[in-house]
């Protein structure tokens, strides 16, 4: 009986591990001067205002990336 109980506890905590790793997400990095007008990140150090979509040019603001991809593009720029 113990073995049965040691066996489903085990499948329990693995399915538990498997759909937390799930939800990880890849780490985000801000890649500036890609942002098409309006369709933005939140927050622009270069247009000047703060909520995501509200960019009037493109390059303005920052798209959030996977962290290396931003590296991949012409004109994408890392900023902390």
């Amino acid at each position: 009986m113990h073995t049965k109980t040691a066996l489903l506890l085990t499948a329990a905590l693995a399915a538990v591990a498997f759909a937390a790793s799930a939800d990880n997400k890849p780490a985000l990095e801000k890649c500036y001067g890609i942002a098409k007008a309006g369709k933005n990140d939140c927050a622009s150090k270069i247009g000047g205002n703060s909520c995501a979509g509200q960019t009037t040019k493109d390059g303005q603001g920052f798209l959030a990336l996977p962290a290396g991809q931003c590296a991949k593009i012409a004109g994408g720029k890392v900023m902390e």
